[in-house]
């Protein structure tokens, strides 16, 4: 459908990092496409993948620039926590419901963060992350 072919590194690649949902993998196979053909490559490799995905601001752990700035907030304002997410979504310019619906849920999955009575809490897993 995209008229490219692709290396299976590079596929894997991408679907390591698009959080384990089809419509994500999709709009990340077309942005990679679009470094691709700008580059003048005839395939997607893995080494365009790879620049693609850092160019997006799309780590290994599929943590995108939103969700960086969610930690770090937290990280260097809270020592970690814990933080209301009024005060979250306030500093990283996002509204409540976009913080909680969308960046959110991955990072609690993927054990970066816990929700905690008193407000968000980075874990040691995302102290790790953050200092990579």
């Amino acid at each position: 459908i995209l008229e490219i072919a692709i290396a299976e590194k590079a596929a894997k690649e991408i679907a390591k990092r698009s959080r384990g949902t089809p419509r994500i993998a999709i709009r990340l196979l077309k942005r990679v496409r679009d470094f691709a053909n700008h580059r003048g490559e005839k395939a997607i490799t893995h080494e365009c993948s790879d620049y693609a995905l850092s160019r997006l601001e799309i780590d290994a752990a599929g943590l995108d620039a939103a969700d960086f700035r969610y930690l770090k907030f937290i990280a260097q304002n809270y020592r970690g926590g814990p933080v209301g997410i009024e005060t979250i979504a306030a500093a990283i310019g996002e509204e409540r419901d976009t913080v909680e619906d969308t960046i959110e849920p991955y990072l609690i999955q993927q054990g970066f963060v816990e929700k905690t009575p008193r407000g968000r809490v980075i874990t040691e897993f995302a102290w790790a992350h953050l200092r990579t």
